[in-house]
C-alpha cells in the first residue's frame, strides 16, 4: 500500500487483510496515520528508501508496529547525479540541446559558463555518499572543503580540509548539501546565510529539501547572491512529486517560481534512479519482509527504524 504522496484513512482500510505495508519516501505515516493501521492488524512498515523522517517512529512504538527501511542503495548514483546537476546547469547542455534540435547553432552569453577546475568546493556532509562526492570532485581539479560532525579520513586523503560551515558559506563557489534532514540541519541555507555566501555561489542540493529554506534561495537568486542551483529534492514537494502534473495547475508559486528560473536545474526526486539502486531497493525490502514473516520484530529486524 503506498499513495503518492499522502496517506489517508481509505488507504490504511485497504490495508486491513494484511500485516505489512511498504511505503516510499514522500509517504507521511502520522500518529492517526499508525493507529489506523494498528486498527486493521498491521504489524509491519516496510520504507522502500534510506529516510524516514516523515513517520511518527513514537506513535509506531506505541501501537506495535515495526517499521524498517533500506538504509543504502547506491550512494553513488545520489553522488553522481549531483555532478550531473551542476555540470548541466554550468554549461547548460539542456538549453544547448534544445537549440540544436530547432536548428539553433549560435553561440551566446545565455550558454557561457565556468572552468569547475580551480574552484573552491565545499561539501556538507562526508557520509558515504558525501565521501563518494568528494573523490568525483577532487578530479575536476578543485580545492576541497568539507564539513561534518565527523571528519573522514578519506576526504583528508584526498586534500581535502574539514571547515567550519561559515568557512564554507564565504570562501566556496560551489556548495553541495549532503547532509540527512535533522533538526540541527534544517533550513541550513536561510535568510541569514545569504549575507555570508560567496556572490554568484552554486548550491546543488541532492538529499533533503527542507535543508534550504526555499524563502532565502528566492530571495538568493534574485539578488544574484546565488547564482545557480540545482535540486533534486524540494522542501515542499510532498503534494507534487511522483505525479504528472502537467495537465493540472500547480498552486505552489514558489515551484512555479523555481520551475520557470533559467538559474535553477530541477529534477523530480531521481538521484537514487538507476538500475543498480532499485535492484537494490527491492531485494532489502524483500529481505526486511522474509524477517518479518521468520518473527523478527522491532529492533531483532535487521534494518530497523524503530
Amino acid at each position: 500500500m503506498s499513495s503518492q504522496y499522502w496517506i489517508d484513512v481509505r488507504y490504511c482500510i485497504k490495508s486491513s487483510r494484511y500485516q505489512a505495508v511498504c511505503l516510499f519516501v514522500n509517504d507521511t505515516a502520522d500518529a492517526e496515520v499508525m493507529w489506523v493501521l494498528s486498527m486493521c492488524g498491521v504489524k509491519m512498515i516496510a520504507m522502500r528508501c534510506a529516510g524516514f523522517d516523515r513517520i511518527d517512529t513514537k506513535a509506531a512504538q506505541t501501537f506495535g508496529i515495526s517499521v524498517t527501511r533500506v538504509p543504502a542503495y547506491s550512494p553513488y548514483a545520489v553522488a553522481e547525479h549531483a555532478v550531473a546537476l551542476l555540470m548541466t546547469l554550468n554549461r547548460k547542455t539542456h538549453m544547448a540541446s534544445t537549440r540544436v534540435k530547432m536548428a539553433d547553432f549560435t553561440l551566446d552569453s545565455g550558454l557561457l559558463g565556468v572552468d569547475i577546475y580551480g574552484k573552491t568546493v565545499g561539501v556538507m556532509g562526508t557520509g558515504k555518499i558525501g565521501q563518494i562526492l568528494c573523490n568525483i570532485i577532487a578530479g575536476f581539479g578543485v580545492k576541497l572543503l568539507a564539513h561534518d560532525v565527523y571528519e573522514s579520513d578519506d576526504v583528508k586523503a584526498l586534500g581535502g580540509t574539514n571547515v567550519s560551515q561559515e568557512v564554507i558559506f564565504k570562501t566556496c563557489d560551489i556548495i553541495f548539501l549532503m547532509m540527512p534532514l535533522l533538526p540541527a540541519t534544517k533550513h541550513t541555507i536561510n535568510e541569514k546565510v545569504l549575507p555570508l555566501l560567496k556572490k554568484g555561489v552554486i548550491i546543488i542540493n541532492t538529499s533533503r529539501g527542507a535543508l534550504i529554506e526555499t524563502g532565502a534561495l528566492v530571495s538568493g537568486l534574485n539578488s544574484g547572491i546565488i547564482g545557480g542551483c540545482g535540486l533534486d529534492v524540494y522542501e515542499n514537494e510532498a503534494k507534487y512529486f511522483f505525479q504528472d502534473w502537467s495537465a493540472k495547475s500547480i498552486e505552489d508559486n514558489t515551484l512555479v517560481s523555481l520551475m520557470g528560473n533559467n538559474r535553477v536545474l530541477m529534477t523530480a526526486h531521481q538521484a537514487f534512479f538507476t538500475r543498480e539502486a532499485i535492484d537494490k531497493i527491492v531485494s532489502t525490502t524483500v529481505d526486511n519482509l522474509s524477517n518479518f514473516l521468520d518473527g523478527k520484530r522491532g529492533s531483532d529486524l535487521p534494518n530497523s527504524v524503530c
